[in-house]
């Protein structure tokens, strides 16, 4: 299971990445002129990128945290 959420997370990521690049064309195209509405719907867009990836990090440190603590408490 934890595979498989790593997996996902990753893909989520991903397409969260390639969303933000398709907006942001897309307004560079529609809006080639710097523009205040323009400039907050790139923000939106990268931070949901943003969103996604600390909950993917979050999730790989419950994932590994407990692992990576068990072998540095080893020593």
């Amino acid at each position: 299971m934890e595979y498989i959420a790593l997996i996902s997370l990753s893909a989520i990521v991903l397409c969260a990445e390639a969303l933000n690049s398709a907006i942001e064309r897309l307004c560079d195209v529609v809006q080639p002129e710097l523009d205040e509405r323009i400039r907050d719907i790139k923000d939106i867009a990268a931070g949901a990128v943003l969103i996604s990836a600390i909950g993917a990090l979050v999730a790989g440190l419950l994932i590994f945290g407990p692992k990576i603590f068990s072998l540095v408490s080893d020593f």
